[in-house]
């Protein structure tokens, strides 16, 4: 595959199926409501705390909370009310997905793109960006970096939308990186599960990536806000269509893929109006497929090459008010995993575990070729924004353990098909979080023996002591089988999951 741009109208001219799009509107109207979220978030400026402590009621029951509700709670300015909210969304997460954190890593596969997206550093009209798209040798390098010397077990795939980016790449990668196979110490690294970071793709080619076997198909919408949204997407690229982006979660979801994951890009509009956003579209595939998202995203916007400055500051999300988005989702959309990266700084992404963050990636770089090439390709003009934290996964491990947390290498749910409605479902009854304990644990001894240090492994094993008697108390019918398998990896044996 060669790696100069290609000028491709008809592929460009060909992406987008009008009616994958109008048969899911109402009355050639989509589910997002400007005006109505704006009229609701003014009508809730001062709440009620009798109000706010049945909406919180109702979210600590895992239900998801209507616009309204989601409304009040985002106008909550009293510190008490406040320190209920955030006692509620932690007693949430604990009580969805206990006390684990699951870690993965981006792969960003090449930074080509026919779109001109204001924020983004990888816009076509970037002459300064330096293009490359990895070729399959070289994305094998960069797996076994991740799986032969970091250890990770998931991956987030990142594609642009450009002909050399095309589905057949994306398949034939997924198959790449599936197949690599590293040998450590007396077993093998290998990635897991591969979540997948794509473009809104039609039904056909979703179809494609379910076969494939992906776990996660996340698009972020950007920008719920209509106007914003045609601000930032100029009107001749594919990505300026809305409702095309907006209904890619309907698409996948008719192609078969279980789980998907929204998001929003904070900092282009007022961020209370994008947490609404994200909440109708949550509750608009609750109700159109019985099935929420499975994860939530919500990065802030951040310094790029050739990003106009004032973009960055017109809606500024301050760090306090970012501690209230992540707040409001947890509590908004109870079930949902909750995602926050490398974008920010270390101390916020410390602060946010308390609040109900659930995954979080580690020893990122997003550099094309970053992890096998390191520095070279860390440089401004190939990464689409720049990192607020570069720890490895050894240090954020490390700090997960003293902070009484387990870090989770699972994949086990996608191969014992609890995806989807099934995993809605536990998730909701709080059953899901007790049972991915017993994988947590034995992925996580298997991570420390094959990769971490010796500070690391010493400040686990407390925790690792906790947490396998707390498994034989709440469930003693299934842990002979937890410490057989147990026993077996500390033998050397990998990738056993209950």
């Amino acid at each position: 595959m060669s790696n100069k741009p290609e000028k491709n109208d008809c592929w460009q001219d060909n992406r987008i199926k009008k009616a994958e799009v109008e048969k899911y509107m109402a009355q050639g109207h989509d589910f997002v409501h400007d005006e109505d979220i704006l009229q609701k978030l003014s009508a809730c400026k001062k709440p009620d705390s009798h109000r706010i402590k049945d909406i919180l009621a109702k979210s600590l029951a895992i239900q998801s909370l209507s616009l309204d509700e989601t409304a009040a709670l985002l106008n909550v300015t009293d510190h008490r009310l406040l320190e209920d909210m955030k006692e509620a969304a932690l007693k949430i997460k604990k009580k969805v997905y206990d006390n684990r954190i699951v870690t993965f890593a981006p792969l960003y596969m090449g930074n080509y793109c026919v779109n001109n997206c204001l924020y983004c550093g990888f816009k076509t009209d970037n002459k300064q960006a330096k293009r490359k798209v990895l070729f399959q040798e070289e994305i094998i390098k960069e797996v076994e970096v991740l799986a032969g010397e970091i250890g990770h077990k998931r991956l987030i795939v990142v594609y642009g939308e450009h002909p050399q980016n095309d589905v057949d790449y994306i398949l034939s990668s997924i198959k790449t990186i599936y197949g690599v196979k590293v040998k450590v110490k007396n077993a093998i690294g290998n990635i897991r599960r591969i979540n997948v970071n794509a473009p809104a793709l039609s039904i056909k080619d979703l179809k494609w990536l379910h076969e494939a076997g992906i776990g996660t198909y996340q698009v972020f919408q950007e920008t719920y806000h209509h106007q914003t949204y045609a601000a930032m997407h100029p009107k001749e690229t594919i990505k300026n269509n809305y409702q095309w982006r907006l209904y890619c979660m309907h698409r996948a979801f008719e192609a078969g893929i279980d789980d998907v994951g929204i998001g929003a890009l904070f900092g282009l509009y007022d961020w209370k109006f994008e947490v609404m956003g994200l909440v109708a579209h949550a509750l608009e595939l609750e109700k159109t497929f019985g099935i929420g998202p499975h994860t939530v995203s919500f990065p802030r916007l951040e310094s790029a090459l050739n990003i106009p400055k004032e973009l960055l500051s017109r809606y500024k999300v301050s760090d306090d008010d970012f501690m209230k988005v992540i707040l409001a989702v947890r509590l908004s959309i109870p079930y949902t995993g909750m995602i926050i990266t490398a974008r920010e700084t270390a101390s916020i992404r410390r602060a946010a575990i308390s609040l109900g963050i659930t995954q979080t990636d580690a020893s990122t770089k997003i550099g094309i070729g970053g992890y096998s090439r390191g520095k070279e390709a860390q440089d401004e003009q190939s990464q689409q924004f720049i990192l607020g934290d570069m720890r490895s996964l050894d240090e954020i491990v490390c700090e997960f353990a003293q902070m009484g947390y387990i870090t989770s290498f699972c994949t086990a749910g996608y191969r014992c098909g609890r995806t989807g409605k099934c995993i809605m479902d536990l998730l909701r009854s709080g059953a899901e979080g007790k049972f991915c304990k017993l994988n947590a644990i034995l992925t996580f001894k298997e991570w420390l023996d094959d990769f971490a240090s010796e500070n690391t492994k010493k400040q686990s094993k407390a925790l690792l002591e906790r947490e396998i008697i707390e498994v034989r108390k709440k469930a003693p019918d299934i842990f002979p089988k937890f410490q057989e398998y147990y026993k077996r990896i500390k033998a050397g044996e990998r990738d056993l999951y209950i």
